[in-house]
């Protein structure tokens, strides 16, 4: 995935200094750079000879022109003094990308009562032209350079920025059509591509046996590395040499298929037909393409890979994603709840050094392929994108891990802060017993990048939507 890319321009207004925005212009950049986001900047330089944003429409014309032929993913428009309203607008209206509206705190007026920049006014100005044309944008309180909270709305621009371009550029390999039984997995692929633009590449079980096949019997480097992985990081004493070679090919076939079709995420239908077909269970495949960022979801949940990918977009994919039933209550614990499924946690969470590779122990077939570990719990966001009856919401909420008893396959124990609230948000809908969990706190980006997708609505529950917009402002810094 190509490096995200930030439109850079830095605002100011005739009547004000113009040396002060220029040193505001330097100020600004400096500190961006400061903090160590993998991201270029496309700035203005060589534009004019400021490289401030400060002309009429001609200018707009102009500078949209740049950033769309640098294709960046968001634009930046840092007020360095009052700022010019007009061109800001038409240059986000032309882009259609995420915009960041901000501005550095006014000095003091003066001796002689002039004052130099009258920042905090353009930018009442800014918001209320930027809303004549429709155009969606973030704000962040206007602060100083190095106050603690610029650096927060930076970053958290920068996360929700993130998912929107992954959001708006969405395609899912679905391998095999959904579980006969599982009605919950459902969803509507003419609604998705109409409303959000993501497409569904489908194959069939078949199509995913044939290649898996095909790669166990050659010595590709790509199965070789399968191989190594698996053996260097799980106990495979249950299962045979001939079970780790397919189920590595299948790694393989699976990820070569998603990068072919430029597929983001895969939801497979990871029983019962592939396990009679092919001998083995994709859980630890699965569990290997999630650790490189190829999040791949169970029982051809599609919904849950659009979540997968939102959530570790909102981590700058820096962080792996875990897919997980939300199962039963804790046994003491009224606010505990049980994070599982049968196998396909990523490896790197796993609190064992060497989780074990074992046959599956739900289905007769007993098919090996799973990988049974506990994971590591402490502060986490749990996510679901879901809809129905053509709306769609983004359920969110932060958990920690908690002690709990034994149980098989891949597992957490979490305390949330009100479960009984929790489980009549998830029942009454539009969401199901799936969840994406991350061990980062994304829930205010996810939060702002909602406003970014037109038919998303942002659905928190902990923490509310006024304590994220509080966060947004600086609280508790």
């Amino acid at each position: 995935m190509k490096k995200f890319k930030l439109g850079y321009a830095p605002t100011r207004r005739f009547t004000f200094s113009a040396e002060d925005a220029y040193k505001y212009k330097v100020l600004i950049r400096n500190k961006m750079e400061s903090f160590g986001l993998d991201m270029d900047i496309v700035d203005l330089e060589g534009m004019n000879e400021e490289g401030l944003l400060y002309d009429d429409h001609i200018q707009a014309d102009q500078i949209a022109e740049r950033f769309k032929r640098e294709n960046v993913d968001a634009v930046f428009f840092p007020h360095c003094n009052f700022g010019t309203e007009d061109t800001v607008a038409r240059v986000g209206k032309a882009l259609g990308k995420p915009v960041l509206l901000w501005g550095p705190r006014d000095e003091a007026p003066l001796e002689d009562g002039m004052r130099l920049r009258d920042t905090q006014c353009g930018l009442f100005a800014t918001g209320k032209v930027l809303r004549r044309f429709n155009v969606p944008f973030t704000y962040i309180t206007n602060s100083r350079v190095n106050d603690p909270v610029f650096e927060r709305g930076f970053t958290n621009f920068i996360s929700a920025a993130n998912v929107v371009r992954q959001f708006n550029k969405l395609r899912i390999l679905q391998i095999g059509p959904r579980p006969a039984s599982f009605w919950t997995m459902i969803c509507n692929e003419g609604e998705l591509l109409e409303r959000f633009g993501i497409e569904i590449h489908p194959i069939t079980l078949v199509d995913i046996q044939l290649a898996t096949k095909k790669i166990e019997k050659g010595n590709s480097s790509e199965l070789a590395a399968a191989i190594d992985y698996i053996k260097a990081h799980l106990d495979y004493s249950e299962v045979t040499e001939e079970d780790i070679r397919r189920i590595a090919a299948l790694k393989v076939a699976m990820k070569q298929y998603a990068v072919s079709t430029g597929c983001t995420a895969i939801a497979i239908q990871c029983w019962s037909s592939l396990q009679d077909a092919m001998g083995i269970m994709p859980c630890l495949a699965n569990a290997i393409l999630t650790d490189e960022q190829i999040p791949v979801t169970c029982e051809t949940d599609i919904h849950g890979a659009i979540t997968s990918v939102m959530v570790q977009a909102a981590a700058l994919n820096q962080v792996p994603t875990f897919f997980a039933d939300l199962t039963i209550r804790h046994p003491e614990n009224p606010n505990g709840e049980l994070l599982f499924h049968c196998g396909n946690f990523p490896v790197s969470l796993s609190v064992e050094d060497k989780p074990k590779l074992k046959k599956h122990f739900l289905f007769d077939s007993h098919a090996p392929g799973t990988h049974e570990s506990q994971i590591r719990g402490g502060n986490m966001t749990l996510a679901r994108f879901d809809g129905d009856h053509g709306e769609y919401q983004m359920f969110l909420g932060k958990a920690k891990g908690i002690e709990g008893p034994y149980t098989r396959g891949s597992w957490v124990w979490v305390e949330v802060n009100d479960w009984p609230l929790w489980e009549e948000k998830l029942v009454k809908g539009p969401y199901v017993h799936h969840a994406v969990g991350i061990h980062a706190n994304v829930i205010p980006s996810l939060y702002e990048a909602c406003q970014y997708i037109p038919g998303l609505k942002a659905d928190p529950v902990d923490p509310t939507e006024q304590e994220i917009q509080a966060w947004l402002r600086g609280s508790k810094l």
